[in-house]
């Protein structure tokens, strides 16, 4: 057990704070969620109800979209495009590891590797498509939700619903999504920029305390 926690540490602590802080959204989220309902003189759903409610499905995934949107994006990027001095980027003037050609001989190598051809292929870019497939999957259950909740407080007040096909050109489904994108953007801008100038010992997210700022990569 102490080899496992040890070994699957960061992976642990991020997963029960992701849970802790999803309960605490959860909580408050069900709370305000019913003091609208009762303030437009609708009826308030339980705890249960609540995880099917537009409001529920519209705040968790539109943030999830956009952490897969961003990770997504970053992992593609980086591919191609450099940042001199952050350990963020890759260094262009050198041979990287990650631009080799996987050999089916390395020990260990993941079985897709050993397999070779359509498997290896998309194994390759299985991370992108991965991120990808989970920021479609997490915008069309924002987009979802977003809607069923503008269809219940216009219910509430007795206005006509609105379709899918109306709401995709919406201005709060947008808003919603806008709002958390240029977030995600922003912190990765941040992070990129940062690592040129600053330091944290000990972190493989920042280069060593002594490299020169003009220095590329990890």
């Amino acid at each position: 057990m102490k080899t496992f926690l040890r070994n699957n540490g960061l992976s642990i602590v991020f997963f029960l704070l992701f849970i802790f802080t999803l309960i605490g959204q959860i909580i408050f989220g069900f709370k305000e969620h019913n003091k609208e309902i009762l303030e437009q003189g609708g009826v308030a759903v339980t705890l249960a109800g609540y995880f099917s409610t537009g409001h529920f499905l519209e705040s968790t995934f539109e943030n999830w979209e956009s952490e897969f949107l961003q990770m997504a994006l970053f992992v593609i990027l980086t591919i191609f495009l450099q940042q001199k001095g952050s350990s963020e980027s890759k260094d262009f003037d050198k041979q990287e590891e990650v631009d080799r050609e996987p050999s089916s001989r390395r020990k260990g190598a993941p079985w897709p590797v050993k397999k070779g051809g359509w498997l290896l292929a998309v194994y390759k870019h299985s991370l992108t498509i991965s991120l990808l497939l989970l920021f479609f999957i997490s915008f069309g259950i924002h987009f979802y939700g977003s809607l069923k909740d503008e269809n219940q407080q216009l219910s509430l007040k007795g206005l006509p619903l609105e379709s899918a096909a109306a709401y995709i050109g919406d201005s709060r489904f947008w808003f919603e999504s806008f709002q958390n994108w240029q977030s995600e953007f922003l912190s990765v801008f941040a992070i990129v920029m940062l690592s040129i100038y600053l330091r944290q010992i000990g972190s493989p997210q920042s280069k060593p305390v002594d490299a020169p700022n003009s220095e590329t990569g990890e």
